[in-house]
């Protein structure tokens, strides 16, 4: 059982930035694919960003692209999203998640992920 805790939420104003923090429980961190996703009311959870075990293949929404930056740290179990450049249209809930099993895995689909935090709040006020 993989646990995830996601912080760092809060609101902002638009044109400001927050970065989210999600800490994994397991000792093998380093193995997981790792994903963000969110979900504002009434609409669909969103891909956002992907990030490959080691770090070196990353993968974004296109309505985040060059705004965002997916990173992780595995020494310190933790995978972080940076958001710049904030508009209230990124306004949501905002997921961590973890593929850890050899099932079929597409980052940018949230049902091929094993493990999910329990979201956080995301506010851009204009």
């Amino acid at each position: 059982q993989v646990q995830l805790v996601e912080s760092g939420g809060g609101s902002v104003q638009a044109g400001g930035s927050l970065r989210l923090s999600c800490a994994a429980s397991g000792r093998t961190f380093s193995t997981y694919r790792m994903g963000w996703f969110r979900q504002a009311p009434e609409k669909e959870r969103e891909f956002v960003a992907s990030i490959s075990p080691s770090g070196s293949f990353t993968d974004y929404g296109d309505s985040v692209k060059g705004r965002f930056t997916i990173s992780r740290d595995n020494a310190k179990n933790t995978v972080y999203l940076q958001m710049n450049s904030l508009k209230p249209e990124d306004t949501a809930v905002y997921y961590c998640a973890a593929k850890t099993s050899a099932t079929l895995y597409i980052p940018r689909v949230s049902r091929t992920y094993d493990y999910w935090g329990q979201g956080i709040q995301v506010t851009v006020s204009s």
